[in-house]
């Protein structure tokens, strides 16, 4: 583990505070969860858009002509 300071808006604090203490973890397992979150959704995007270059709108086609009506 690491150790990182942080600024943040009280307003931000404050909720981050409310929220942790809501599902009864500290603010630093809340915080540390919510920056994981954010990391798998950029990867997530990030493989979806590289999948995306290796796709062809006729292999595309192709596909849908094979779903039922």
């Amino acid at each position: 583990m690491t150790t990182l300071s942080i600024r943040l808006p009280r307003s931000i604090h404050s909720a981050v505070k409310t929220f942790a203490a809501g599902e009864d973890i500290s603010m630093n397992q809340f915080i540390s969860s919510a920056v994981a979150e954010k990391i798998s959704a950029i990867d997530a995007e990030n493989y979806i858009k590289e999948r995306g270059k290796r796709g062809s709108l006729e292999h595309f086609r192709e596909m849908l002509d094979k779903v039922p009506e």
